[in-house]
């Protein structure tokens, strides 16, 4: 990464950490996950307010002015009761306006935008106003205005106020909305930018299968293939490292020792690591551990990296079929396909700066985008470990209860896939 590249990316997480709402925006916002960079570039405000040009891969393709005269709130549950257009206790976003590449003359190009290049754009937007829950738009002289409207409203990307004490904003302002953009709104079907690589369709069907082992008798759903081994599963670019995060299925090799088994064995036999999961061993006691693990069709084992550095192991547990679904108390409901996560961070330099709620977050998010149908995603960290349980509500998390395993004493936390979407800022 050259100098210029390496203080955007400070710049932009310093950015990020100070500032709520973005007013101005320059360098880089976003790497797409299967590459591209997309930059912000921001002109002197006008009369019509701030201007800010979006470039992919340094061609401008979409420009959006802010109308601080516009300011506008999605009060929901108000519609049709007597607090309709009296609120105030609904968040209010400026209004942006969306068009086209200007020319020199300061007007927008007649260029249609593709639905790739909309997502792109709403990708930077709440990568830069990360705290809004909806964000106001309205698109100003676009060709193909009409499939870019149909396109967001669709795909669950925005929607339209219904409230009749606002007529104007009616079939013209739409409300880009966080939580269904965080959720793949506009991806699948769409266009192949989305953080899941993988081609394979997002919802496996739902056929019966049990588990009888030592530890569990259950029933549950059929699981899904297991990946291959080196696949990758999920990446995201983490603005606030700068950095790039991958989820990589578990590659144990054939005869070799594959660089996934090897970076596993040395962080096991790391006196840090091996006080949190005990297996320090040998090379053959970690791939006999693997190969277990790799046998149990409820487990998804998976290394993490930054921008390519291994930094981390995770386990992505079906919890039905899991042993810890036999401690779950009776007021939480365990659907079919809740997820369950077990994690390390391998390498000491990946440790602090805020990186581990920003993979953690990933891990919650990819659980949630891997099926639908999750609703909660589930730990058990040490209670001892108060660092990770600190760690896991700043990622939406709470700590429900403690249990007893025996082996352990841990804090059961719990991620619903509602609050998770709604709270929790992934940027």
């Amino acid at each position: 990464m050259d100098r210029a590249s390496t203080a955007n990316h400070r710049l932009l997480s310093v950015h990020n950490h100070i500032a709520p709402v973005s007013r101005r925006a320059e360098g880089i916002v976003v790497v797409l996950p299967r590459g591209g960079t997309v930059t912000a570039h921001t002109t002197t405000a006008d009369v019509r307010g701030e201007v800010t040009e979006l470039r992919l891969n340094n061609r401008p393709f979409l420009v959006y002015r802010s109308v601080p005269s516009v300011v506008l709130s999605l009060p929901l549950s108000a519609v049709g009761t007597p607090y309709e257009g009296a609120t105030d206790h609904i968040p209010k976003n400026t209004l942006l306006e969306i068009s086209p590449p200007l020319d020199a003359n300061g007007l927008p190009i007649s260029k249609a935008i593709s639905v790739a290049d909309v997502w792109a754009g709403v990708y930077a937007l709440f990568t830069l106003y990360r705290t809004n829950e909806h964000i106001p738009i309205r698109l100003i002289a676009i060709p193909n205005a009409d499939e870019v409207h149909q396109y967001l409203l669709q795909a669950g990307l925005g929607r339209l106020s219904r409230s009749s004490k606002t007529p104007e904003l009616a079939d013209k302002t739409i409300f880009l909305s966080r939580a269904a953009f965080w959720q793949g709104a506009g991806t699948t079907g769409y266009h192949d930018r989305g953080w899941l690589p993988s081609s394979a369709p997002s919802t496996f069907p739902s056929l019966p299968s049990f588990t009888r082992s030592e530890l569990v008798i259950a029933s549950h759903p059929l699981r899904p293939p297991r990946p291959r081994g080196g696949e990758v599963l999920y990446r995201r670019y983490c603005a606030a490292v700068g950095q790039t995060l991958e989820f990589i299925a578990f590659d144990l090799g054939a005869d070799e020792v594959s660089t996934h088994l090897a970076t596993f064995h040395r962080w096991h036999n790391d006196e840090r690591v091996n006080n949190a999961w005990g297996e320090r061993g040998c090379l053959e006691k970690h791939r006999k551990y693997i190969e277990g693990v790799l046998a149990d069709p409820g487990v998804l084992p998976i290394m993490m990296s930054w921008d390519g550095e291994l930094m981390g192991y995770a386990e992505i547990v079906w919890v039905k079929e899991n042993h810890v679904a036999q401690y779950i108390p009776a007021d939480i409901h365990v659907g079919d396909w809740d997820r369950g996560l077990h994690v390390l961070v391998g390498e000491e330099k990946f440790l602090g700066g805020g990186r581990s709620a920003v993979w953690l977050r990933s891990l919650v998010h990819f659980g949630f985008l891997a099926d639908p149908r999750t609703g909660l995603v589930i730990g058990e960290p040490k209670e001892s470990n108060a660092a990770m349980a600190k760690v896991a509500v700043s990622a939406g998390f709470h700590v429900h209860t403690t249990i007893d395993f025996p082996y352990k004493r841990s804090v059961l936390i719990i991620n619903p896939r509602e609050r998770f979407f709604e709270k929790c800022q992934l940027y």
